[in-house]
C-alpha cells in the first residue's frame, strides 16, 4: 500500500529534512511545481492537500494523484535531473518548506536516501497508473467519487465536513468528463445531503462514505 514520504524517511530525517528551509503558505488553487520546469527545487508539505495533473498536447489536465501531509513534490524531477513530468496544484491553503535542489541533493547522499526514495517513485508512478486506468474505464460517478475521495483524504482538516476548492467545470476536466456528466453525477448526491455547492463554485462534502457507495451502486 501506497505510503507518504514522511513514513519512508522516519520522523527524525524529516524534522531534519523541513529545517532546511522555512514555512511558506501557499492558498488553495495556487500552482506549486509546472509540468516541463527544471528541477530546482523539492517541496516539503506540512499541512495541506495537492492536486497532481499531466497536461496532455491538447492542453486539457487529467488527474495523477492527490497528495496530502507528509510528501515531498517535485523530487523526482531533482533527483534524475530532467524536466518535471506534471504539474502540483494546492486543492487547499498549504504550508511548504521550499528547499533548493543542491540542498536536497546533499541531504540525500548524506543519509543515504537514494534507493528508498526511488522505490518510493516507483510506487507513485504505479498508483498513476492504476488512476489512469481508472479514469479510462469507469463510470463518470465513480470517477467523481474517486476523486473526490482522494481529495477528502488527503485533507489537512479531518473534520466530517470538507470543502473541495475546485468548480465543476475543473473537476470536469481533471476526470475527462462533460460538465453536464459531472453535473447529472452530482445532482442525486445534493438531493440526498451528502454535498452541497458553495457560491464560489466549490463543493461542500458532508457524507463521502455514501457518496461513494451510491457511485459504486450506480457506475
Amino acid at each position: 500500500m501506497y505510503q507518504p514520504h514522511v513514513s519512508v524517511i522516519g520522523d527524525r530525517l524529516w524534522s531534519q529534512l523541513r529545517d532546511l528551509a522555512p514555512e511558506r503558505i501557499r492558498p488553495a488553487r495556487s500552482l506549486l511545481l509546472r509540468q516541463g520546469d527544471p528541477g530546482t527545487q523539492v517541496i516539503l508539505l506540512v499541512a495541506g492537500s495537492t492536486l497532481i495533473t499531466l497536461a496532455g498536447a491538447n492542453g486539457q489536465s487529467t488527474l495523477l494523484a492527490v497528495r496530502g501531509a507528509g510528501e515531498l513534490l517535485g523530487d523526482l524531477a531533482v533527483l534524475d535531473a530532467q524536466p518535471r513530468t506534471a504539474s502540483v496544484i494546492a486543492a487547499e491553503q498549504c504550508r511548504v518548506h521550499i528547499i533548493p535542489a543542491t540542498d536536497f541533493l546533499a541531504f540525500v547522499q548524506k543519509h543515504d536516501l537514494l534507493a528508498s526514495l526511488l522505490r518510493h517513485a516507483i510506487a507513485r508512478v504505479r498508483e498513476a497508473e492504476a488512476v489512469r486506468l481508472e479514469l479510462a474505464t469507469a463510470a463518470v460517478p465513480v470517477r467523481l467519487a474517486a476523486a473526490l475521495g482522494r481529495l477528502v483524504y488527503a485533507a489537512s482538516d479531518n473534520n466530517s465536513q470538507y470543502v473541495v476548492r475546485l468548480t465543476q467545470a475543473e473537476l470536469s476536466q481533471l476526470i475527462g468528463a462533460s460538465r453536464n456528466a459531472v453535473g447529472s453525477a452530482i445532482k442525486p448526491w445534493r438531493e440526498q445531503g451528502w454535498l452541497d455547492t458553495e457560491a464560489g463554485g466549490g463543493l461542500l462534502i458532508r457524507d463521502m462514505a455514501s457518496i461513494q457507495a451510491h457511485a459504486d451502486d450506480h457506475g
